[in-house]
């Protein structure tokens, strides 16, 4: 097995791999630990105030902060990573030496890039997987023991619940799952021939099935040509296709999301005609394009200090730090845009990898050959 290995991955890209991606760890571990220490700092006093117990601040909160942040910050990693472990080879004069033993940049590069597809792919995983699972418990806690406010209703509510049919709700509270003032009219070729009103509408939160609502006190005009049949009770078990989640938004929510519910949710709010899915649109292509920049910061981290320098690694490190912070703040920047400016989704989204592949092309042109 270690044969077939060694002829697969030649010994040099090993060696590179595990600088790589060990040094990688090595900067998550350290910087989030860091981050450990002032946030528990910072919000000891709630954690005391709200008696949060020590273990759902370490295993519902920490646990799910460190992956999260770990994976938001991580082209800030890679950057570090590639940029001190490869500074360190050509203090040694081992980038000299690879290039002076015939290996060219383009050949020294390989290794660079399988760490970095490691690392994309992990990240991918993660954030569209198991990261969104762990948010909805660390909000849950936050909620909880920390901020102590969460919006948890919502007045004046009007949504497309079906091509033709019209939900509007005056008053409704999500944490018993229960609407107010309810009204559902159906249209056909523009004309209304339904309309139902309810004083009291419940969610059933135990049913099998999904969409399932009780109508208290309900009242059913039905409307066919000039004759009207009014039909009244006190409570109808009733399907409405929508959810609590369509109801009340939350800040973060598209961010509890795994990335297959993102597109379901998408495609059922643009079905309704609603235009408040900018924010979950963007969250759905930042994390493609987020583990997609490694590649990216990869090639400019590893040109950057791939060539000896006399001051050291200070000047490469310098520059590294100062394009990763400013990667991640033209994806705050082009976010914002997206969500109150109408730029597009995808274009928010791949904007700071297209102007930091320019950059890339600029500085592997300058690499040492």
């Amino acid at each position: 097995m270690k044969k077939i290995l060694a002829r697969l991955v030649p010994r040099l890209d090993r060696y590179i791999i595990s600088k790589f991606i060990g040094t990688y760890i090595y900067s998550i571990m350290l910087i989030i630990s860091i981050s450990i220490v002032f946030d528990f700092n910072e919000n000891l006093n709630k954690f005391s105030t709200y008696h949060a117990p020590w273990s759902a601040i370490i295993f519902d909160y920490y646990a799910n902060f460190v992956p999260y942040f770990a994976n938001l910050f991580s082209p800030l990693f890679v950057f570090i990573a590639v940029i001190f472990f490869t500074s360190k080879l050509a203090g040694n004069s081992e980038i000299i030496a690879m290039l002076a033993a015939g290996t060219s940049f383009k050949r020294l590069l390989r290794p660079y890039m399988v760490s970095a597809a490691i690392i994309a792919v992990v990240n991918l995983y993660l954030g569209a997987y198991v990261i969104p699972h762990g948010n909805v418990t660390r909000y849950n806690f936050e909620t909880k023991y920390k901020n102590k406010r969460r919006i948890t209703s919502a007045s004046n509510v009007q949504l497309q619940v079906a091509p033709g049919v019209i939900a509007y709700l005056q008053q409704y509270d999500n944490n018993i799952r229960r609407g107010y003032g309810f009204s559902l009219d159906k249209f056909e070729n523009k004309k209304l021939v339904s309309h139902m009103t309810a004083n009291v509408i419940q969610y059933d939160t135990i049913s099998d099935s999904r969409y399932h609502w009780k109508a208290i006190s309900y009242k059913i005009r039905t409307l066919k040509g000039l004759r009207e049949q009014i039909q009244t009770g006190g409570e109808l078990d009733t399907l409405i296709m929508m959810e609590p989640m369509d109801l009340v938004y939350s800040t973060g929510q598209q961010e509890t999301f795994t990335s297959p519910e993102l597109l379901r949710y998408i495609s059922k709010q643009q079905e309704r005609g609603s235009q408040n899915v900018v924010q979950y649109e963007v969250e759905y292509h930042k994390r493609i394009a987020t583990s997609f920049a490694s590649f990216i910061l990869t090639l400019i981290g590893a040109s950057l200090s791939a060539r000896k320098r006399k001051g050291g690694m200070g000047l490469s490190l310098g520059i590294g730090l100062a394009l990763s912070f400013s990667y991640i703040l033209l994806q705050t920047i082009s976010a914002t845009f997206a969500i109150n400016a109408g730029m597009p989704a995808i274009l928010a989204a791949w904007i700071p990898n297209i102007i930091y592949a320019v950059i890339a092309y600029f500085c592997y042109r300058q690499a040492p050959n």
